[in-house]
């Protein structure tokens, strides 16, 4: 896995930012803070508080470490399940494939996606907002199955993101949103091919934020680059290394 990227959600007027870069890689993890982290006065993540060094470390940082449920956890078997990955993924793969949710903060993570053998770009993503949606919609969800289409839909008038997706069936039901740090990116996609969006794992038991596991997969063009913009770009220069 090439990286992970980290967006935060500012609390005043709810856009998302990326804001920060995590990669693993000769037995370190190293964390510097992107471009995005500079668009917000609000922006602030505590421990690691200068935007411009280089932190690496032996262990995962906290700040990712903490959005991992712990193995030792009696639901962590049905916590792999809705995850739809391997019993032995390793963090960088749990949080690429979780979200890193918590309902404590306004962060989540993603993954830089790469190429499969067939020159695909495969997202995946929970279907944000869930608990907006009325009982109607929430029981479609549960009836849905691996592999039905989905639809995106573009949500111009929504106040809250103008960059908004909306995830609906073929019957154009409502079934939640696109994860507000892809809109974005995804919108930029859709204007030049198609997304191919199915369901990848439905989850009923599990909480709402691991309900609806989808599947976006698209060709890119030759040059596309996702995630190209300066708010990707690292913060940090050639200067040593903070460790932490």
């Amino acid at each position: 896995m090439k990286a992970l990227y980290i967006a935060w959600q500012d609390p005043k007027n709810r856009s998302w930012h990326s804001v920060g870069r995590l990669t693993y890689d000769q037995g370190y993890y190293r964390f510097v803070y992107t471009r995005g982290a500079l668009v917000s006065p609000r922006f602030y993540f505590g421990r690691m508080h200068d935007l411009r060094k280089h932190y690496v470390s032996e262990t995962l940082f906290p700040l990712f470490s903490n959005r991992l449920l712990d193995s030792s956890r009696p639901e962590y078997p049905d916590y792999i399940q809705w995850l739809g990955v391997e019993a032995e993924a390793d963090p960088m793969q749990l949080l690429a494939r979780s979200g890193g949710k918590r309902a404590t903060d306004q962060l989540c993570v993603y993954a830089h996606p790469e190429p499969n053998e067939r020159g695909e770009i495969e997202l995946f993503f929970f279907s944000h907002g869930l608990r907006y949606l009325g009982e109607r919609e929430r029981q479609r969800i549960d009836q849905l199955k691996t592999a039905d289409r989905l639809r995106l839909r573009r949500d111009d008038d929504n106040t809250h993101d103008r960059y908004a997706l909306v995830l609906q069936t073929e019957e154009s039901l409502k079934v939640g949103y696109c994860p507000g740090y892809l809109n974005q990116d995804l919108r930029r996609v859709m204007e030049i091919t198609e997304v191919k969006l199915t369901v990848e794992r439905v989850n009923p038991e599990a909480p709402l934020q691991f309900r609806l596991l989808c599947r976006a997969v698209f060709i890119p063009p030759p040059r596309f680059e996702l995630f190209a913009s300066d708010a990707y770009k690292p913060l940090a220069g050639a200067a040593v290394a903070a460790r932490c």
